[in-house]
């Protein structure tokens, strides 16, 4: 029997039905409604009370912390729990997010496991009510927030292969025609090979851990002036660059499906440069 109510909102459909899906089959006392920005959230919240939030932070019009925000200033959501579920996992914008509210946060790419503790720690005990899971996380929601934003904002132990500048004799490799395709449990060290609006071809290693078709994937892209792109995407297609069985490299295509205008705006100067051969 549904008794609780879940808003997933985010600005790509391909990741709002994988986010309703996981809720639908681990949780089938939570209805999932979804919205593809923050604006309309905020007028589905104005007419309907969720009791769970599940949210990007990159979105048109609204974006998730924007929504946070306004979300904690009404008194019926002051305390609802909300989770940002993000590709931007950098520093700043954890704290920035713990700082305005967030309940926890997960980066993107995820899988139904992960999303899945997530939702157990915040709504661990009303789930119990609701006749969904019989035990919550030890710590509990509140043990899990305070937990989550220790080791959010803990310093990060840097090697020293990282400290260390390239020696003055080395031309560093050019990094803008390299990328990281991050998946749930893997990154993927790649080159560019092709690009458009629509999709990004890579090849990689085979010695890495490859994922299957229709996984869910960000792209980092590092677009110049140290600002690095996160295209959201999933995988559409693998192939051997070598037609022999025991070829060293592989094909991987991602096709995109963010929709935000400066993740585009982005992409479409990163595309010019790549076809000018500027990178």
């Amino acid at each position: 029997m549904v008794s609780l109510k879940a808003l997933v909102v985010d600005d790509a459909s391909f990741v709002r039905d994988l986010i309703k899906r996981t809720v639908r089959q681990r949780f089938p006392m939570i209805e999932a409604t979804d919205a593809q920005n923050g604006r309309r959230a905020q007028s589905l919240m104005s007419r309907t009370t969720f009791d769970l939030v599940l949210c990007d932070w990159e979105m048109p019009e609204m974006s998730g912390l924007e929504l946070l925000q306004w979300m904690r200033q009404q008194p019926q959501y002051e305390k609802v729990p909300f989770i940002m579920i993000t590709s931007r996992g950098d520093k700043g914008h954890v704290i920035e997010a713990v700082r305005e509210g967030v309940s926890e946060y997960l980066g993107k790419p995820f899988n139904p496991e992960g999303l899945s503790r997530k939702i157990l720690k915040v709504m661990g005990p009303r789930l119990q009510l609701a006749g969904g899971q019989k035990a919550s996380p030890p710590n509990g929601p509140a043990g899990a927030f305070s937990e989550s934003a220790d080791l959010l904002t803990q310093k990060r132990d840097v090697p020293d292969t990282e400290q260390k500048a390239a020696p003055p004799n080395r031309t560093p490799p050019r990094a803008a025609n390299v990328a990281a395709v991050r998946f749930s449990d893997s990154t993927l060290k790649s080159v560019v090979k092709d690009i458009s609006l629509t999709e990004v071809r890579v090849v990689a290693k085979r010695d890495q851990d490859f994922p299957g078709i229709l996984d869910q994937a960000v792209v980092d892209i590092d677009i110049g002036e140290g600002a690095m792109a996160r295209l959201n995407g999933y995988v559409h297609q693998l192939q051997a660059v070598d037609k022999r069985q025991d070829t060293d490299f592989v094909s991987v295509i991602i096709r995109f499906v963010d929709e935000d205008p400066k993740k585009l705006e982005d992409l479409s100067r990163f595309v010019a440069r790549f076809r000018s051969g500027a990178v």
